[in-house]
């Protein structure tokens, strides 16, 4: 089956029927909002123009105690997730400190100080084999 004809096939279904009905709707809700704002831009100002002094009144009436209640829980669960973490990294440290001290003291029992010039020097290198070439007499 071709790409065109699945598509046409699709276009006669119920789900896409829907979609598009769905868009067509919004479409035309949308050409109605900017008659609806018009209408509504009265009460947007007055509404405006009072939210201060209400959202004052709410604050001060209604919203102490359920912040303090909120960040006293918050403040507990912080300082419990601080101490857990603490106490983790203070044992993973202790991990990595350890091992990295038996590691050094691995590999200060391994050195060996060289004492003389020629262990000082770098091995000498092979010399690559070359082919021998016949000689012209």
């Amino acid at each position: 089956m071709t790409l065109t004809s699945r598509l046409r096939n699709f276009t006669k279904t119920k789900p896409f029927y829907a979609v598009a009905g769905a868009a067509d709707y919004i479409a035309a809700r949308l050409r109605k909002l900017p008659k609806q704002l018009q209408r509504r831009q009265d009460e947007v100002r007055e509404t405006a123009r009072d939210l201060p002094s209400k959202a004052r009144k709410t604050v001060t009436e209604n919203l102490p105690e359920p912040a303090r209640e909120y960040t006293d829980t918050v403040t507990t669960m912080f300082n419990e997730l601080y101490d857990e973490l603490a106490v983790r990294g203070r044992k993973a440290v202790a991990k990595v400190s350890g091992e990295a001290a038996q590691g050094l003291e691995n590999v200060s029992e391994a050195a060996k100080p060289r004492t003389t010039r020629q262990e000082r020097k770098a091995p000498a290198r092979k010399s690559a084999s070359r082919p021998r070439t016949a000689s012209r007499s």
